[in-house]
């Protein structure tokens, strides 16, 4: 797996995938940073706008990053070669998460240096609030990946697998604002349990919840079952 891991993580920046992905969402990180905490008259109070706004930039960037993962290979014919080669499916799915994964979480590690800015600008800094907001970037992120890369192995075209990626993130992300539409009680309260907002929330105001942290974990666990029972059904169909 670990050779595998490799090839995909090179395979990042032999292509322009990866410089683009990590170029476009420091720039775009970068915008919203400026606007949302520095431009604001005290700094510390538009934080949480920030980091919220950096779900967004990560819901309509994240499926660039993950469409290339299966849908390139089927492409090209080459996930014969992964079907026969002497390593588990479950391996295989693996690295492919895991080197997406990487790529991105370097980015927003990357990206947390716009908070030194913010000493510099002289805002009392929330430092609780701001480990706990990157964290559920990390978390939220991780469920994204391996939803997209999920999507790129039912399908060989790139660009069907990024909009529908797309598509099903803003859909799952951004459920709970749907709530006001909502008579029943009891579909508001399943929407905003399924809405990885709502979850994602909760870490801005610096509380760790362990709910959460399993929530995410277990979108990710599903979505890699999931990806690996493709590839089983595909290996004996």
């Amino acid at each position: 797996m670990l050779s595998l891991l490799k090839k995909e993580l090179h395979s990042y920046f032999i292509t322009p995938i990866g410089y683009v992905f990590v170029a476009v969402y420091l720039a775009v990180n970068g915008v919203l940073f400026t606007n949302l905490t520095l431009k604001a008259t005290v700094p510390t109070t538009s934080v949480e706008a920030y980091f919220t706004s950096s779900v967004l930039a990560l819901v309509l960037l994240v499926p660039l990053l993950t469409m290339r993962s299966f849908s390139e290979e089927r492409k090209m014919k080459t996930d014969q070669l992964l079907l026969t080669a002497p390593i588990s499916l479950g391996a295989m799915v693996g690295a492919k998460l895991l080197g997406a994964y990487i790529v991105y979480a370097l980015t927003v590690v990357a990206s947390s240096m716009n908070m030194i800015a913010l000493g510099i600008y002289g805002a009392t800094i929330n430092y609780g609030a701001i480990f706990g907001s990157y964290l559920s970037l990390l978390l939220i992120g991780l469920a994204c990946v391996s939803i997209g890369v999920f999507i790129s192995a039912l399908t060989e075209n790139q660009l069907i697998s990024a909009v529908m990626t797309m598509a099903f993130l803003l859909v799952i992300v951004y459920l709970s604002l749907f709530n006001s539409q909502i008579e029943s009680d009891f579909l508001r309260t399943v929407l905003s349990w399924i809405s990885l907002l709502d979850r994602y929330a909760l870490f801005t105001y610096g509380i760790f919840d362990l709910s959460s942290l399993i929530y995410y974990l277990s979108i990710a666990g599903v979505f890699y079952f999931l990806t690996v029972r493709v590839f089983e059904k595909r290996r004996w169909g």
